[in-house]
Formats: structure tokens, sequence, C-alpha cells
């Protein structure tokens, strides 16, 4: 596998000239928003691999752009890796309305497992808009067709605060309303996979009585922005972006427990609901959440550790650490965290890069939503935590045993 990351910023340009590729390869570029506006460094990125043969190109906009131990602003930061033996396939679907993200999720699935010809189909990254489709509804329709074993990765494109329009790659081209789907192939191909908080409960735990998707209406019988903005007081003229600063910690309801934290990407005055980025079921129970600083930036190391507790390792740490093969690093967080650590955002980056091992490679975006699955478990969308998830090719000692 080889692996080169590079940057483009509005002063400066591009960090590096375009390397020549030969082999199955996907770029990933993660830029600003207003880049969907005025495309040219996105078109420069997609004009140089014209000519390659196997070339995947996918991205999204985000709330900024991590390259490394740093985030920027309205550039774009790019990884683009080349793989040995690792076969790439490319999905799109185009989502009209929130609706359709279940059966979206199945599709794409689906179009990924009919691919599967050797039955070696090892990861799913996607990448989604991240205001017109339901996250949750979009993972859950995928994970409901993906083999078990698959490990389903990626993010909702972000507009820093403002939740305005988001944009997907497609075609070389930034749309709207999309999701993309990359299945990789191979057996020698690793991924790992972290995702972690770092967020305190308080307040009373509250039921939700009515909702209908991820649109909540009432809590114990109670219209939830009401009762949402007596919690928020003087900063509930900021919604929906002061919402980023109280997430919601979900308890689904049903046999096996299991909670996620949802933010809130709309709200409606005249219904008095709001609109979550997932799934906010009836039955679930639902309390507020605050940030505790210095456990934000610790849960974004430990999320890249877990990353890098790789199921196929062979060497004598167990995390792939002693290996010096190339490892691509994707870290996709939180507009919410970015917001609340302020300054302090590149603490949360320098310890990512502090859970990686010297020669890995970071990049990734600040998003409206993370897709990920927590320890072994089932994939999930998740809101307000730092997902990491790590790419590495080398053949496999268990395979090889």
């Amino acid at each position: 596998m080889q692996l080169e990351t590079l940057t483009w910023d509005r002063v400066t340009g591009w960090s590096q000239p375009f390397p020549t590729v030969l082999g199955p390869t996907m770029v990933l570029a993660f830029g600003g928003a207003a880049l969907g506006h005025t495309a040219a460094p996105l078109a420069e990125l997609v004009a140089a691999f014209d000519d390659a043969d196997d070339v995947v190109i996918v991205g999204c906009s985000s709330a900024g752009e991590i390259a490394g131990p740093t985030v920027g602003d309205d550039g774009l930061s790019v990884a683009i890796v080349t793989f040995e033996t690792t076969r790439i396939e490319l999905v799109t679907a185009e989502v009209r309305d929130a609706a359709d993200s279940y059966p979206t999720g199945r599709r794409l699935a689906a179009a990924l497992e009919a691919l599967d010809h050797q039955s070696d189909l090892r990861a799913v990254f996607v990448l989604s808009d991240g205001l017109a489709v339901n996250g949750g509804a979009l993972v859950a329709g995928m994970t409901a067709v993906a083999p078990p074993d698959v490990v389903i990765t990626g993010g909702l494109a972000g507009d820093g605060d403002r939740f305005g329009s988001t944009w997907v790659i497609v075609g070389g081209q930034p749309r709207t309303d999309h999701v993309t789907a990359v299945g990789l192939y191979g057996r020698d191909l690793e991924v790992g996979h972290g995702s972690r908080g770092g967020w305190d409960n308080f307040g009373p735990e509250r039921q939700v009585t009515r909702s209908a998707g991820n649109v909540l209406y009432e809590l114990d019988g109670q219209p939830a922005l009401e009762l949402y903005k007596k919690y928020l007081g003087d900063r509930a003229a900021g919604l929906p972006a002061t919402a980023l600063l109280f997430p919601l910690a979900v308890r689904m309801p049903g046999r096996i427990a299991r909670t996620v934290t949802r933010t809130i990407l709309g709200v409606d005055e005249e219904a008095q609901s709001m609109t979550f980025a997932g799934d906010v079921p009836q039955g679930a129970r639902v309390q507020l959440m605050r940030a505790n600083f210095d456990r934000l930036v610790e849960s974004a190391q430990d999320a890249a550790e877990d990353a890098m507790a790789a199921e196929c390792s062979g060497d004598e740490s167990g995390d792939g650490a002693g290996d010096p093969s190339p490892v691509l690093a994707v870290a996709i967080s939180c507009v919410g965290r970015r917001l609340l650590l302020g300054e302090r955002i590149e603490d949360e980056l320098e310890a990512t890069v502090a859970g990686l091992p010297a020669h890995a490679e970071l990049v990734g975006f600040y998003s409206y939503g993370e897709i990920s699955p927590i320890a072994a478990g089932t994939c999930d969308l998740h809101n307000q935590t730092m997902t990491v998830t790590t790419f590495r090719e080398r053949p496999c000692v268990r395979d090889a045993a």
C-alpha cells in the first residue's frame, strides 16, 4: 500500500504535486462547504486522475478539515492511497427525502454485496449529505443487509455551524442530497475502528412520548422544544447551533441496552419539534449531556488506540504499532466538539495523533454525525464523538497460519 496526504488552501494552493498512481486507488477529499460553489481545487484534483485506471474519488463538505494535528477551514485535506491487493468499488444514491434513508442504506449495501464475488468484502466507508438524510436510518438499512463481519464507518457532511447546505463528491462534482459508499475487498486489508465521547449526563431522565423517525415532538407529554429551551436559557436564541453544546443521550428501547448521542440539526417553532441526525424513537429515555473538556481530549486518544487494536496484528505489541507498513487514519469528529473546545481544538487532534503509530497519516473532517461500531458491537450513527478508522494492507498472520 502506498499513501500520500496533501492539503490545499486559498493562500498557498496545493502543498505538493499530485502523485502518479498505478493500481486501485482511493482518493479521500474533505473540504470547506463553500467549495461546493467555487469548485476549482476539486476540479484540479479530479483532473489529476482522469487518465488513471481504478481510481475512486470520494469526499464531502466539512465543519473543519483535519490534516494531522491541525484543523483548517475552507480548504481541502486529501489522502491518496493505492492498494496492492485490495479491490475498491463505489456506489452512490440520491436521497430526496429523509424517509427514504433506510431503503437507501439497504440498496447501497446490497449493491456492494452483489460485487462481492469472492466473499472478501472487508469494509464499507460511507459519506452522506448531512442535512437531507436521517443518518441513523441510513446506517440501520446498511447493517440490515451487510454481513455482520463487515466494518461500516464514515460520517455525515458538515457546513460549519450554519446548517445550510452540505455536499458529497459524486462523479467528481460536489452534490447535495446524495450518499456515497466505498466497498473495500481483500483478505490483506486490515480495518480498525474506535469511537469515544467524553461527555457527562446531567438533569432528569425523560421519556420520548411522541416522535417520528428523527423528529422529536414530546418528552414526558410536554412539547420537546419548549422543554429544551428551558435548559438552554439565553442560549436558546442561537438554536440550532447552540444545541451542539447540549446533546441528548438516548437510551434506545428494547432488550439490548444501547445508548447513543444525538445532536439537533434543526428546530420547528410552530410544531415545537426538534430534528436530529438520527432516530429518537418513542419509548426511548433521554438525558441532557454537557462537556468535560479534559475527557473530550482524552477520548480522542482512546478512539485512536481502539482503532489500532487490529484483529490481525503481526507484532508483539498487539496493536500494530511495531509494523512500519503505511497506515491511513481517518478521523471524523463532531462539529459540536469543535465549538466547545474552541482554541483547544488542536489538543483533540494532537491526542488523536498520539494514539497512532508515528508513521500513520491522519486526515478527516468535523461532521454532523459519525458512523462507527462501538467496540465489537453493531454499527450505529453517533454524535459528539471522535471516530477513527484505520486502513492498513499487509498479509494477515491469521490467514497465513
